[in-house]
């Protein structure tokens, strides 16, 4: 008969577990519910790709737990039933709709809903609108304070990220409690450093109890208490039932036979005895305990004149752990039980800790950073120099003068960064195998030092490009292969060109004249001058000699020059910008200055100015020193990505944000800008979001309220609320700093500790030789990382900024 009910019992389980609470809507259904004014999350879709396919997994298990909050969970098949609106166009697949009743309270991407924790957060936060509070800065946090004093206590979250299992959790307490406590959710660190957190760049989640509803003076802050456990749904429960408990109980029975709820919460217990000539001082000293270890122990007092108190009188206290017996001891100092307290209660935790904390350490050893991991990971394969000429003191200058152009690595096989460049070396070696007049070739320093000595070289990797008769030219570009390439390939093309006739010119500015480099670089520059006798022709050609590789300009000094200036408001010596065919040139002044200062100035006038920022071009924009209006957008070609392009557009055209950069960054094809929105706010919001940085006044950041549309006019008055301090910062731009990841990591400083100066640094000595183009001075101090890494180009940092 038993195994007659277990199998039933088991079959029912089986049952409720296949029968899905995902509910498939026709378009009769649909418009019925619309009428029913309750609240549904609905996904409108036609066919089912990969991505599709685990998303509606994601989904069909977000039905079972939405809908113990009364919120059914919908999908329409649009390929049987096309519903208006919702089942055509671009929004088709990639949106989901929350509804109450026929109202569409917001639409999320499925890329933000992406699995069922954030489907549920993101749902509940949605429906809680109004009873949870987001806030950005401890301002706005006071603010709910003042007006929760007498009023209600309040339970404040801190998310780093968004749709995470700690934000469904925090969402589900608030649908829980959200009557009875004010909910407050935040995710940047400023918050955290309001309320005591030593690291606020961590990644963890916190939990504060406030407790306001006892403050009656609007002057005295809510005591708060933080929750020392994981943030989950069980952890959270458990703690604002701690929060409800008396601060102190008092009882007149053995500890053994005190009933309190923190034992069934899973709460240590301490004990501590009073007696009736010492009443009040036992009072106190039980309260002071009671406020430094509440939410982790209950504190019950035992009034020894009871009858049923039978304990020994040589003992003033008892504790007692979850699961445990009563344990006995002499209370010395309040101090002391605190750190008693704390010891026990991390005892469980301690090895987990340790062996976290191994683990971390030991993956230091191998794995510095990114470079140094991709190196280990491939330290067993061998490196295939094939392509690559290997250079030694008896070959170097032949090679270097029988090409047109000779590329060469100076590394070392021992430094993680070269290991590293050196694969993509590879890569551009073998693209231009068999291409006429170019060689790539390379230098092991660790075995000819003779060579890196003679050439003054010393940072590493670095690539010198060499050219018969002329001096070798430094590469200051990104160390990838996408780069090298390009620049190699740039360096081919004469620079400038030389143009004759206006006919020329034309074809020069609409890109014909270099038709097969025209995918490397779609700007042109053209220096216009009166005659080849102008004075500034020879800078100009300098400049031209020193942008080799990194852009095409064109020179046309002749009389007909006139001509492509007159009506402008510009005289010869000018520069001609052509950034696209049937694009209108812009025009500048070229002053009188010297090749350097050119330089400058042509990197300068090829800057868009409504640019998309990459990692390539994000330093020479930074360099314009303005502050930085970002616009984040995921998708180009979405609706609402369009109209705010369109809006900054608008708004730059008019000239009214001539003070800051506008600029964009295409998540998709920059992946690195989540990090930064992430590092801006601390979370990532919907997409497209607008936000300023980068201001003279400090390092905050602000975002464009969510809620208003992207559209100039609400763009304009938020710019002007900025600037008049009426908008609080959303978060602060993190300090950039680069130092050693670990103390044992600072290499030169361990020597310095062994050999006091024998790491200091010295500057190289000078030589002469016409060198002096690609000299660099070792840099860093001895509490920087050593390792030789190349040495950033002042005027275009190559691996690290800071937005």
């Amino acid at each position: 008969m038993c195994i007659v009910y277990l199998i039933a019992f088991l079959f029912s389980l089986t049952s409720e577990q296949c029968s899905s609470k995902l509910i498939e809507d026709s378009s009769q259904s649909f418009m019925e519910r619309m009428h029913t004014g309750k609240t549904s999350f609905i996904y409108f879709g036609n066919h089912v790709n990969p991505t599709i396919k685990l998303f509606m997994e994601q989904l069909e298990m977000s039905a079972d737990a939405l809908q113990d909050y009364g919120i059914s969970v919908v999908k329409v098949n649009c390929s049987e039933d096309a519903i208006a609106n919702y089942c055509t166009g671009e929004k088709l697949m990639t949106k989901a709709y929350l509804f109450r009743g026929s109202e569409v309270l917001r639409s999320f991407d499925i890329d933000t809903v992406f699995d069922v924790n954030a489907i549920v957060s993101h749902v509940l936060f949605s429906v809680l609108f109004n009873e949870v509070r987001y806030v950005h800065t401890p301002a706005e946090l006071l603010r709910v304070e003042s007006a929760a004093k007498q009023n209600s206590d309040i339970v404040v979250g801190h998310i780093p990220v968004l749709g995470l299992p700690e934000h469904r959790a925090l969402m589900e307490a608030a649908f829980v409690y959200g009557t009875k406590y004010q909910f407050v959710q935040t995710t940047g660190t400023l918050v955290l450093k309001h309320m005591g957190v030593v690291d606020p760049s961590s990644s963890q989640a916190w939990l504060w109890f406030l407790h306001c509803k006892g403050v009656s003076r609007r002057s005295d802050p809510c005591p708060s208490i933080p929750m020392r456990k994981p943030l989950n749904t069980i952890n959270i429960h458990t703690f604002l039932q701690l929060m409800e408990a008396p601060l102190v109980t008092e009882a007149v029975l053995d500890p053994s036979d005190v009933d309190v709820v923190h034992m069934h919460l899973g709460v240590p217990v301490l004990y501590l005895f009073s007696q009736l000539q010492t009443q009040q001082l036992d009072w106190a000293t039980a309260q002071t305990l009671a406020l430094q270890l509440r939410g982790e122990v209950g504190v019950v007092v035992i009034h020894r004149d009871g009858p049923n108190v039978k304990t020994s009188l040589k003992y003033n206290a008892a504790y007692r752990l979850p699961q445990e017996d009563v344990k006995y001891f002499t209370l010395n100092s309040a101090e002391g039980v605190v750190k008693l307290f704390k010891e026990e209660l991390l005892q469980e935790h301690k090895f987990e800790d340790e062996e976290e904390d191994e683990e971390h350490w030991s993956d230091l050893d191998i794995l510095d950073d990114e470079v140094s991991e991709s190196v280990y990971r491939d330290r067993d394969l061998m490196l295939d120099l094939e392509s690559v000429i290997e250079l030694t003191s008896d070959t170097f200058q032949i090679t270097v003068t029988q090409n047109d152009i000779t590329v060469v690595l100076f590394y070392f096989k021992w430094d993680a960064v070269c290991m590293a460049f050196i694969q993509s070396y590879i890569e551009v070696a073998d693209a231009l195998e068999g291409m006429n007049g170019v060689k790539l070739a390379a230098v092991n320093c660790g075995e000819w030092t003779d060579i890196c000595s003679d050439h003054n070289v010393t940072s590493f990797p670095t690539v010198l490009i060499y050219r018969p008769m002329a001096a070798a030219q430094l590469y200051k570009g990104m160390l990838g292969t996408k780069s090298l390439h390009r620049f190699i390939l740039l360096s081919l093309v004469s620079n400038p060109y030389l143009l004759s006739s206006s006919a020329e010119v034309m074809s020069f500015l609409e890109g014909d004249l270099y038709s097969k480099h025209m995918y490397l670089t779609p700007v042109r520059v053209l220096g216009l001058f009166s005659s080849t006798h102008d004075m500034g022709v020879t800078s100009f050609e300098e400049a031209a000699r020193l942008l080799r590789g990194e852009t095409i300009l064109g020179l046309f000094a002749h009389k007909e020059a006139e001509q492509w200036v007159e009506g402008l408001s510009v005289n010869l010596p000018a520069l001609l910008v052509s950034r696209s065919p049937g694009v209108p040139y812009e025009v500048y002044s070229l002053p009188s200055s010297s090749p350097t200062d050119l330089v400058s100035l042509i990197k300068q006038v090829e800057l868009d100015r409504f640019p998309e920022l990459t990692v390539e071009n994000l330093p020479w924009y930074l360099e314009l020193g303005k502050p930085l209006l970002l616009l984040f957008i995921g998708k180009e070609d979405s609706t609402e990505s369009m109209k705010a392009l369109a809006e900054i557009k608008q708004l730059l055209s008019s000239g009214q944000l001539d003070s800051f950069l506008p600029c964009w960054i295409h998540l998709g094809r920059t992946p690195v800008g989540r990090s930064i929105l992430e590092k801006y706010l601390g979370f990532v919001p919907p997409l497209p979001v607008l936000v300023m940085s980068r201001l003279k006044t400090g390092e905050e950041v602000f975002l464009f309220p969510p809620e208003r549309p992207l559209m100039a006019k609400n763009i304009l008055q938020w710019i002007h609320d900025v600037e008049n301090g009426q908008e609080q910062p959303a978060g602060l731009i993190p300090d950039g700093k680069w130092g050693p990841p670990v103390p044992f990591f600072d290499f030169l400083a361990i020597m310095d500790q062994e050999a006091p100066t024998y790491a200091a640094q010295r500057a190289p000595k000078m030589k002469t030789g016409g060198r002096e183009d690609h000299r660099e001075q070792k840099h860093g101090t001895p509490n920087q990382r050593q390792t030789p890494h190349p040495s950033p180009n002042p005027q275009a940092p190559r691996q690290h900024s800071e937005l």
